[in-house]
């Protein structure tokens, strides 16, 4: 069934939702002046007129009398580049400016903090160019509309803060604020996200958007009716249940709800198909308007001066490490720059050389007339989503308000803006909208809200979207480029804007993330990251908004890339890969006559058998697995120690050898695990995960500059293959291959060095992630085939067979071997995390975040990472699930796997230092059921130079 259409129009312009405000938010401005014409209507027949309604999104007359004077447009001809908020840089020395908090300038959008008091804290936030108000991966969201064009910031300080904390700060724009008809955004909130790190970003956006009417004294229009999403299939209902094992030891509310508490308190529905619903308490949506109008009035209040228009025409690093920026206005001088130019992020990047992975859509949503049953409702109704119909769908004063998202296939991306630019003078329009691409979700609609069907429609708004490949945001300083952060690729942009601004200001001024959010790192993305590969995940990420989110997902648009090792095309036929920053990586091999399909399940799928055959493998005889995706660097010159010194928690390896060390942050946190190899005196080779090659990369190469040491930094990951060899038989196999004594005795445990394997020359580093007996070979990437080959050649008689990331997994998880991003990460100090042994507090480099790990340790810790063994039935523990304990929960899980050795679920977990000592019971929450757990003494299983080295004991002991 089609529903009734019924358009009113604005003369000279696209439609634009309008309709009247709620009780309560205020009287109205006048309209605005019609503006030229932007898109022709999508139908052939005239739509029938109505009465112009008043604007929902309206401010009430106090918050438009306090909106900016108008300005004018730019000039015809004029490039209408992104503004640019700026601090005009000091003449201090760089360490005093460190010291003292540095000036920044900030592309568009965000502010810094400035007191160090934590009593006194301010924090940022913005709706930039591109976003579109929204939330998480499967949740709804209106295209940006007029606050796409803007970049304004609210520096939030609280009572006690210093009155001077941002009089020097510096808003440029190039047009003036948003008229309060040109908002094209649906302008919804939640407290949810299937990841672990951005429910908080969420909940500092919401907690501001609460307080920012008291804050500024400006009407937001903020509505928190709470919001549900359906469950209409059984996995939806697993879906549900793993999404709260994940959110019960975090801050926000949420629930699964039955059928029957989601029909009271959503009357309207179609209740056939609804088996459970995810509620969350204080969701809703706010007027995007007003709240762009109070973070303008909050930044005025507290000393930010607005300037519009100021197009940024130029930008031009110099070599101590500040920016000029030119605009029509003049030049000025920045300490940093943040982008956050929205749908013109790229214009910026390229100002500077650099080619952001973004690219725009197009998203669509409906609004309907009155609904007499909707306004007969005395309470208003939660924001619905609809997962596998894929839209959300809220009340819009008497009516309703649903945005769909269309599969790839169908949905539109507007790549003539990459390829050519934003158009000039592009800033408040619409595209022409096309109900024929989102009619499948308007059918869905009406048949789970059977009212809809006899709505009227009275707008249907279409506008851009600014997407990263993988829907995420890219926040934070960028590697390559000093003082150049980035805030942009915003596909849900309302929610995410108070917290990233909290989020960056913390970090501008103390100099280290607040917390772990590496999957926004925009060094996640690096020369590989095409155009096309950019549309084509972009599409896929698009269509993907609403699927269920299974861990260990794969996501296979845009691949391979042109970062593959030379062992792709040889096992590709062979195995399951996985994607890992841009390379494939096996994740398990499978055999003839064995299920080789992608099938990912919340319980243990198609590829636990053949896991457990490579686990054996490498247990019992020898195994062969492609490391190439590990981050690669070589560092030499005569500071090199020094810098690894000051850099590292660990001493400096002797030459010839190789250690396991940490960068710590200025507060005592793991900021990167790396290997380090001193392979010539004061030259070194270090491996980081594959994840955080320019994530760690930076940070080096940041330190280096800042202290002034003369070093050559070098990223050779993309010239150097790796292949591990692990197990009993690898000795064995390798001497076959090599004159170099191999043994016990010459090629110790951690020792380097240069040699050749089948006469191709190889950096062998004797360690191996798997505890097994085993060596890394570094080698030359167009090698790799011709060294893989020969030990596999070589290894036929001890029965040579290939293994995963998912067997070593499982192997490394019986070592009590941490892992980076799981174990430890910005959330986290070294000790409560147990690698004291890497931590040398008494060597004589100051080394970073030394002074704060003494104090940690003097104070003691409140929580400690254990090992806990759990018997389950189908299903194992991941990481990130609620550990309860006297029906309370006081911890999560940070990884967990099946351990092949002892037949139950394993799994790593921060609990209460009280509960942490071997023996301690407590319960791990898994889809929906608490299983017990125990503590356990670690490792579960000995690594193979410690069972060698007893082993050697023994039999002296014996003797």
């Amino acid at each position: 069934m089609v529903p009734r259409l019924c358009w009113r129009r604005v003369p000279g312009r696209a439609a634009v939702q309008e309709s009247a405000p709620r009780p309560g938010e205020g009287p109205t401005a006048a309209p605005p002046a019609p503006r030229p014409q932007a898109a022709r209507w999508p139908w052939s027949r005239r739509p029938r007129l109505r009465p112009r309604p008043l604007p929902s999104h309206a401010p009430s007359r106090r918050a438009a009398a306090a909106g900016p004077p108008a300005a004018e447009l730019p000039a015809a001809g004029l490039s209408r580049a992104p503004a640019l908020c700026l601090r005009p840089g000091r003449r201090r020395s760089m360490r005093r400016q460190t010291q003292r908090g540095k000036t920044t300038l900030i592309c568009r959008n965000a502010m810094e903090r400035q007191s160090r008091n934590s009593d006194n804290w301010r924090w940022l936030c913005w709706c930039e160019s591109g976003l579109s108000p929204g939330q998480s991966r499967d949740e709804g969201c209106g295209p940006a509309g007029e606050i796409r064009a803007h970049g304004w910031i609210y520096l939030a300080c609280s009572k006690k803060s210093t009155p001077n904390c941002l009089k020097r700060g510096i808003v440029h724009e190039y047009s003036p604020f948003p008229s309060h008809s040109q908002l094209p955004t649906a302008g919804l909130t939640t407290y949810f996200h299937p990841g672990i790190n951005l429910k908080k970003i969420h909940y500092d956006s919401i907690k501001l958007y609460e307080k920012l009417e008291e804050e500024t004294g400006q009407v937001v229009g903020f509505h928190q009716p709470g919001s549900i999403r359906l469950a209409t299939t059984p996995v939806r209902v697993d879906e549900f249940k793993y999404q709260m094992t994940r959110t019960g030891w975090h801050a926000t509310e949420q629930y699964i709800i039955e059928p029957e508490k989601i029909q009271e308190m959503f009357p309207l529905l179609n209740m056939n198909k609804v088996l459970a619903g995810l509620y969350n308490p204080g969701d809703g949506h706010i007027d995007p308007y007003s709240l762009t109008m109070a973070l303008a009035a909050g930044a005025r209040k507290y000393g930010a001066l607005l300037k519009y228009p100021a197009p940024v025409t130029s930008l031009k690093a110099r070599s101590d490490g500040t920016w000029d920026v030119e605009t029509p206005q003049g030049s000025m001088r920045a300490n940093r720059i943040v982008n956050a130019a929205g749908f013109w992020a790229r214009e910026v990047g390229k100002m500077i050389g650099l080619e952001h992975p973004l690219i725009p859509v197009q998203h669509q949503y409906v609004v309907t007339s009155t609904i007499p049953e909707v306004k007969a409702l005395k309470r208003e109704l939660p924001v619905l989503r609809d997962l596998e119909g894929s839209y959300y769908l809220r009340q819009e004063r008497d009516g309703l308000l649903f945005g769909p998202y269309e599969s790839q296939e169908k949905m539109k991306v507007q790549d003539s803006w990459v390829t050519n630019g934003v158009p000039p003078g592009f800033g408040k329009e619409l595209f022409e909208s096309d109900l024929d691409r989102i009619m499948e979700h308007i059918e869905a609609a009406m048949e789970m809200v059977p009212v809809l069907k006899k709505a009227d429609i009275i707008n249907v708004i279409n506008g851009p979207i600014t997407y990263s490949p993988d829907i995420l945001p890219m926040v934070g300083p960028h590697q390559g480029v000093r003082n150049y952060w980035v805030a942009i690729g915003f596909g849900y942009g309302i929610i995410h804007a108070g917290g990233v601004g909290k989020y960056l200001s913390d970090w501008i001024l103390h100099g280290e993330p607040p917390f772990d959010l590496i999957e926004l790192d925009p060094n996640r993305y690096g020369k590989w990251t095409t155009t096309q590969y950019t549309e084509a995940k972009a599409r896929e990420s698009y269509g993907f908004n609403n699927i269920v989110g299974y861990p260990k997902e794969e996501r296979f648009a845009g691949r391979p890339t042109q970062r593959v090792s030379g062992l792709y095309q040889r096992l590709e036929s062979k195995c399951s890969m996985g994607f890992h920053a841009g390379w494939e990586q096996p994740h398990w091999f499978y055999k003839l006559g064995q299920d080789t399909q992608y099938r990912p399940s919340f319980r243990r799928t198609n590829w636990f058998e053949p896991v457990g055959s490579e686990y054996k493998q490498v247990m019992q005889r020898v195994g062969v697995t492609d490391l190439s995706p590990f981050g690669k660097f070589n560092i030499k010159g005569q500071d090199s120690i020094r810098l690894l010194d000051h850099l590292f928690a660990n001493v400096i390896p002797k030459v010839g050898f190789t250690n396991i060390s940490h960068m710590l942050t200025p507060k005592g946190r793991v900021y990167a695990e790396l290997t380090v190899s001193h392979q010539s005196p004061g030259e070194f080779l270090l491996i980081t995960g594959s994840g955080s090659e320019l994530h760690d990369l930076r940070w080096i190469e940041e330190e280096a500059v800042k202290g002034g040491y003369d070093v050559e930094i070098k990223n050779i990951t993309d010239e150097l293959g790796v292949l591990g060899v692990a197990g009993p038989q690898a000795r064995k196999v390798l001497q076959k291959l090599t004159s170099e004594d191999l043994s016990d005795d010459v090629f110790k445990f951690l020792q380097t060095k240069s040699l050749k394997v089948s006469n191709i020359p190889v950096t062998a580093i004797r360690i191996s992630y798997t505890g097994e007996l085993g060596w890394e070979l570094y080698h030359r990437r167009e090698d790799s085939v011709a060294l893989y080959d020969a030990i596999m050649n070589a290894g036929q008689e001890e029965e040579i067979d290939n293994f995963g990331t998912y067997a070593m997994n499982a192997l490394r998880l019986e070592k009590a071997f941490r892992a980076w991003g799981s174990e430890m990460n910005c959330d986290t100090n070294p000790l409560e995390a147990g690698l004291e042994y890497f931590v040398k507090l008494n060597k004589p480099a100051d080394f970073i975040g030394k002074q704060a790990l003494k104090q940690i340790k003097a104070k003691g810790l409140k929580r400690r990472l254990v090992c806990l063994t759990l018997a389950t039935d189908d299903v194992d523990p991941e990481g990130n699930e609620s550990i309860w304990y006297n029906g309370k929960v006081v911890g999560n899980t940070t990884s967990g796997s099946y351990s092949y050795s002892i037949q139950k679920s394993l799994a790593f977990a921060y609990v209460p230092v009280e509960l942490s000592e071997v023996g301690q019971q407590v319960e791990v929450e898994l889809l929906g059921k608490n299983y017990p757990a125990v503590v356990i003494q670690q490792p579960l299983v000995l690594t193979e130079p410690t069972r060698n080295r007893l082993q050697k004991k023994g039999g002296k002991d014996k003797t």
